[in-house]
């Protein structure tokens, strides 16, 4: 990304070199579309992570706490869409959200990460509630609180750390998703997100090598601030139940 294009197709793209530059960042925040790339995949990626981690925080309480007869069917039946590959449903999504004229907007990819994320989320958030001790709950519903302060004042903080981490591996899978907006929008510009944006900025005649990596740069922030700031609550989500006394 601090190489010239000229210089990479001349000297190839691994050759050492003694000048840099940041000509490719400049050029790619002037002539690409690099902000409505970056809005779009926030659009994008933001609403689909928060619907599907509240529902499946929702739904993996209820299974975990209130174990309703048929609890594991239901389980089942949420987490079977997660063993059909997502190449198989491309056709059928794609007549369906015709019909629906929601093709080239940023709908499609909301709904089907919203959709695939809240199984994810339920299957994780119940297994992490299931280890928890039903003593703290009927010790609070014994103090007087009601099922939804028992929820929102005991669980919740408890599941912190494994809310971090869904929230981050949520969040860097849709963020870098291709396929789905290379289907959904026909590669338009203006709905296009950072990843198909990649796949955009190329030059007249050849591959813009450089301004290609410096959009890759760019596109990459956003996962690695995420992950450095829930880098604590992350770690401590995943060994969460690794371990038993």
């Amino acid at each position: 990304s601090l190489k010239t294009n000229a210089e990479i197709a001349e000297r190839g793209i691994w050759a050492l070199t003694g000048k840099l530059t940041l000509a490719n960042y400049v050029d790619v925040w002037s002539t690409a579309n690099t902000v409505r790339y970056l809005i779009n995949s926030f659009q994008v990626a933001i609403p689909a992570v928060v619907v599907s981690i509240a529902g499946g925080t929702l739904i993996g309480y209820a299974l975990a706490k209130f174990r309703p007869r048929g609890g594991t069917a239901i389980q089942l039946i949420i987490v079977s869409g997660l063993f059909v590959p997502p190449q198989v449903l491309l056709v059928p999504l794609f007549t369906m959200f015709r019909s629906f004229d929601l093709l080239n907007t940023l709908w499609p990819m909301i709904l089907i990460h919203s959709a695939v994320g809240f199984s994810v989320c339920t299957l994780v958030m119940r297994n992490f509630f299931e280890q928890i001790p039903d003593s703290l709950r009927y010790a609070a519903l014994i103090d007087g609180a009601s099922e939804g302060e028992v929820f929102w004042r005991v669980m919740v903080p408890l599941a912190r750390p494994a809310l971090a981490a869904l929230a981050t591996l949520q969040f860097t899978f849709i963020w870098n998703d291709f396929l789905y907006p290379l289907v959904f929008t026909s590669a338009r510009d203006d709905v296009a997100t950072i990843m198909l944006g990649l796949l955009n900025v190329k030059g007249q005649f050849t591959v813009a090598y450089g301004t290609q990596a410096s959009l890759a740069v760019i596109a990459s922030i956003p996962t690695v601030v995420i992950f450095f700031v829930f880098q604590k609550h992350f770690v401590r989500g995943l060994l969460s139940g690794a371990l038993k006394e």
